[in-house]
């Protein structure tokens, strides 16, 4: 099968996909869209709502239409490292064996990210970037395909510890989930009430993902796409010549090169998953939002003035 009949292919599944989620998850369209493009790329993503807006709900339906296996950890302040990726311990024969934590699964959902402190947060930051953990001097490859879909309350700050700009920039999308419109409630409100308990159909395997991943790679990209993604990176930093003075008086700090290389990456998924061959510039500015908005840091002047991170990129744009 040539890379254009996958294209197509993939274009059918994902149109599948999209209506088995839809079973189970009304509305958010736009949450869901953002999490198979982060998926597709290879990505991990952080979801950030308040409670009951179904983020657990999600991630599981997700996974069970994709065919892959899931854990879920919930942080806690009391959470150590060796409870997410797991501990060596000794066997009745006296010999150290390795007993695996939840972080080994296709898809982890880290609840509550922003509950525990940074020494156990920092335990995900080896399995995100180098798909593997340390252990007692020996490394473990995660299974593939692997990803983190991490959630975080904005609303409860009392014993919350704030994830530190390096953590945040592994997540290549931060999805800001808000509260569903009057009829998409209505619909949650009938669907939840009754005895109604859809059945998710698992529509592709892990190798099946992993193969498309490697196709969205393989899709080209022209010279003035990519110049135009590195010169929006670049004006969200204050003290680049190129940045605006909206930048330069609002922005503490601006995104880094691993921006330009998600833009590219999830352009290139947003265009497959739309049936193009290549991606346009459109299709760097249809997910520049969910890329740049925990990467672009505001100072305490942008606070003040209740200017919102979204003002900011979208004056990039």
């Amino acid at each position: 099968m040539s890379d254009v009949e996958k294209i197509k292919h993939l274009v059918q599944k994902h149109k599948s996909l999209k209506e088995e989620i839809a079973k189970v998850i009304v509305g958010q369209n736009e949450v869901v869209n953002q999490i198979l493009i982060s998926i597709f790329s290879g990505g991990h993503a952080l979801l950030i709502g308040v409670p009951g807006l179904a983020k657990t709900l999600m991630v599981n339906t997700i996974s069970q239409a994709l065919g892959l296996n899931f854990k879920r950890i919930q942080f806690t302040p009391d959470l150590m490292p060796s409870d997410i990726v797991g501990a060596e311990i000794l066997d009745e024969n006296k010999r150290f064996q390795f007993l695996k934590g939840p972080v080994f699964a296709n898809i982890v959902l880290a609840d509550e990210i922003n509950r525990t402190p940074p020494k156990t947060q920092a335990a995900l930051l080896e399995a995100m970037q180098e798909k593997s953990v340390t252990i007692g001097g020996k490394t473990y490859a995660l299974d593939q395909p692997y990803f983190v879909l991490a959630t975080q309350n904005p609303i409860e700050q009392e014993g919350t510890y704030p994830l530190p700009e390096a953590q945040l920039d592994r997540f290549m999308f931060a999805i800001e989930l808000k509260y569903p419109s009057f009829k998409d409630e209505v619909e949650v409100v009938k669907a939840t009430t009754q005895n109604l308990n859809p059945q998710i159909n698992p529509l592709f395997n892990a190798q099946e993902i992993i193969d498309f991943q490697q196709l969205i790679r393989r899709i080209p990209v022209t010279d003035n796409v990519i110049e135009y993604a590195v010169t929006i990176v670049g004006k969200t930093r204050p003290k680049e010549a190129s940045a605006s003075d909206l930048i330069k008086e609002y922005v503490g700090w601006g995104a880094g090169p691993r921006a330009s290389q998600n833009l590219i990456l999830a352009a290139k998924t947003h265009a497959a998953l739309n049936g193009k061959y290549a991606p346009d510039i459109e299709d760097v500015q249809a997910v520049a939002q969910g890329i740049l908005k925990h990467r672009v840091i505001k100072n305490y002047k942008a606070e003040a003035e209740g200017l919102s991170t979204q003002e900011i990129i979208t004056s990039l744009l």
